[in-house]
């Protein structure tokens, strides 16, 4: 376990918020602390960058917000820093993978979040998450550009297994392929994925990896796990996740992200 922790690094759903997608007082309390003690803090997740602003104000982000897993990088007033997109001649042969396999596939460009079909499952509550309506398109034909994350949806864990493994053995050369919750498969490019987040924000903030602590519950967030000095399970996550990190704190649903700054993080400080 790292001895002293200059900068938190936090994946959002399942573990910065609740089940139902909120942030606590407790959570709000806890970032502010870390503010207090001279702690940096950022976050990760595969939502789009809008669908981190309402984060901003809250917790009083000042760092750099990680969207698409590393996809794409913003500043709190959302200017675009970094741009990692999938390469254009394997859009479309992944999203043919992605149908023979039974699930349904979005596609995010820059701002964009384009569907083919409102009434599909997941298709409300992520809008409802991330607090904006999708595009609803005819298809995906001229879309295959500036690309930052397709992603595969299906409540079918062995569908969603098998693409997984599909994706990543033909296309891995290209692309990251990981799953951020049970029914989202995750497609990026193959340098946006939570580790290349950790390195950034060490190059950026002159922190050495051995000073960042990670925090995560899902499969993706092993990659930041291995390159911090601390990675912290959340209580939630699967027990595979759980063996790849150095502690594991309480659930999301009982305040978890707050225990774990106030147990692991600030006594470093």
């Amino acid at each position: 376990m790292a001895s002293t922790i200059k900068l938190l690094l936090a994946d959002v759903d399942g573990t910065l918020v609740t089940p139902d997608k909120r942030l606590t007082d407790r959570a709000v309390g806890a970032v502010h602390r870390l503010h207090d003690a001279g702690i940096l803090f950022a976050v990760t997740s595969g939502r789009p960058p809008r669908g981190m602003e309402m984060l901003i104000e809250p917790l009083s982000l000042s760092s750099p917000i990680s969207a698409f897993n590393g996809g794409l990088i913003v500043e709190r007033d959302m200017e675009v820093t970094e741009e990692r997109v999938v390469p254009e001649h394997v859009v479309g042969p992944i999203l043919d993978a992605l149908a023979r396999a039974g699930l349904d596939a979005w596609l995010y460009r820059g701002t964009e979040w384009n569907i083919l079909d409102r009434d599909r499952p997941h298709v409300a509550k992520e809008a409802a998450t991330v607090e904006f309506e999708p595009t609803v398109v005819d298809s995906y034909d001229g879309l295959h550009h500036r690309v930052a994350k397709i992603v595969g949806v299906s409540d079918d864990r062995q569908a969603m297994d098998a693409a997984t493994r599909v994706v990543a053995d033909r296309f891995g050369e290209h692309v990251s392929a990981a799953q951020s919750q049970p029914y989202y498969l995750d497609v990026t490019h193959p340098l946006a994925n939570k580790g290349s987040v950790a390195t950034y924000l060490s190059r950026r903030f002159h922190v050495h990896r051995h000073e960042i602590a990670t925090i995560g519950d899902m499969p993706n967030d092993v990659l930041m796990f291995e390159r911090s000095g601390l990675s912290i399970a959340m209580g939630n996550a699967s027990p595979d996740v759980q063996g790849k990190a150095d502690v594991v704190t309480a659930p999301n649903d009982d305040e978890g992200f707050a225990t774990a700054v106030d147990r692991f993080v600030l006594p470093t400080a």
